[in-house]
């Protein structure tokens, strides 16, 4: 039986393939990315939820999106966020929008993040009537928190998110 070979460095040590022209690559010539890392999109192509490339594909096509997933990431934290019980502030925006969900979160803030991150997603800049819940889990004598929520999208001006 003949060892694989890598491509990039012609070693025949070659464990690893790469997600997206799937050629055998080394460890050490291999781009590795975190297989959640493109948890927060609604939709991320085939070929990015791979999490080992050569470094030709890497550069091409996995560092751009993640370039563009990381410009998301960074506007979503900008996000403006009214709770449910802000009525008075937010008596008077449109809301034509259906409500997004989101399920299953470690914590508050991952939650929150998350409806950010589909809004920014959907051209959206403030989240409204963000109504956040949290389930205990018990698992013998260990507990732990699964947090969801619903948040209606609001495109507002800038001059109306004037921040402090």
């Amino acid at each position: 039986m003949e060892k694989p070979i890598c491509t990039i460095c012609q070693k025949p040590k070659a464990t690893l393939e790469c997600g997206i022209c799937h050629e055998s690559i080394c460890k050490n010539c291999t781009q590795f990315v975190d297989h959640d890392f493109f948890s927060f999109a609604a939709q991320t192509r085939q070929d990015l939820k791979a999490s080992t490339f050569c470094g030709t594909c890497f550069y091409n096509q996995v560092q751009p999106a993640i370039e563009i997933h990381e410009n998301l990431m960074n506007q979503a934290r900008q996000v403006a966020v009214f709770y449910k019980d802000q009525g008075k502030e937010t008596r008077l925006m449109s809301r034509a929008e259906k409500p997004f969900r989101v399920v299953d979160c470690l914590d508050k803030d991952e939650t929150i993040l998350r409806l950010a991150f589909q809004a920014v997603e959907k051209g959206f800049n403030t989240l409204i009537d963000v109504d956040l819940t949290f389930t205990k889990v018990k698992q013998g004598n260990y507990q732990h928190l699964i947090w969801k929520g619903t948040a209606v999208p609001v495109d507002l001006g800038s001059d109306k998110l004037k921040r402090k």
